[in-house]
């Protein structure tokens, strides 16, 4: 095929079909019908063994109403090899509205589905997480509780507001994550706030009616000196 070839249609639409072929190409056959001779007049990247001149096979072409849409599909394929495709054709027509060509483009689904399989794979866990491994895993709950509530609701821990922030700290309390003296850091980098605006937000848990003492404020100060005997009680013995 040249570009010298006499056909018209072949001069039309060659460039387009060949454009398509390289974008999607090794993975679709693009092929343009005759209509009028009902065989194939051109084929790129082919993958059913056929050639220019073999039969179409399209049907009765004229008996399409010319009101309806010129496009069809994507509709599936099959392949002897056992390939799964997406056809698309496009009926070309003449100045006078007759076919005059058709266009198909035939994508082979083959790498997309293995592609979709092979992230599926990855996408989700397989097996049962071993709980016995994460039990002591304070810093797995904690990631849970505010992950969890980060999808939740839809925005990153950096746009959680004060009441999102308390809601946290209770889910983590309650999950025995603010029971681990080492957690008010981790807590804090999980909730994208500074330590002292997390001990204010530990503050108001503390105060709010039915709420348990936080037991990371532990590592403040004043839970540090209030552990601590005093001179009078180290020194009197009574």
């Amino acid at each position: 095929m040249t570009s010298e070839t006499p056909d018209r249609r072949l001069r039309a639409w060659a460039p387009v079909c060949q454009a398509i072929a390289l974008l999607l190409g090794p993975y679709a056959e693009v092929v343009l019908h005759d209509a009028a001779r009902d065989e194939v007049l051109a084929i790129w990247n082919p993958m059913g063994g056929r050639g220019p001149g073999d039969p179409s096979l399209l049907g009765e072409l004229d008996a399409l109403d010319q009101a309806a849409p010129d496009v069809y599909g994507p509709y599936p394929k099959l392949l002897p090899d056992g390939r799964r495709l997406s056809s698309v054709s496009a009926v070309l027509r003449d100045e006078d509205g007759r076919p005059a060509a058709v266009l198909c483009v035939n994508l082979d689904r083959g790498p997309l589905e293995h592609a979709a399989a092979l992230l599926a794979a990855f996408a989700a866990p397989t097996a049962p997480r071993p709980e016995p491994l994460f039990e002591q895993d304070w810093t797995e709950r904690m990631n849970e509780v505010v992950g969890g509530y980060v999808r939740a609701h839809g925005r990153p821990p950096q746009r959680l507001g004060r009441e999102d922030r308390l809601a946290v700290l209770r889910e983590l309390d309650r999950a025995g994550v603010l029971a681990v003296r080492r957690a008010v850091p981790a807590v804090a980098k999980a909730l994208a706030v500074s330590r002292s605006t997390l001990y204010t937000l530990l503050a108001e848990l503390r105060g709010t009616p039915g709420a348990v003492d936080a037991p990371g404020a532990a590592d403040t100060p004043a839970s540090t000196d209030a552990r601590r005997p005093t001179r009078t009680d180290e020194g009197d013995p009574s």
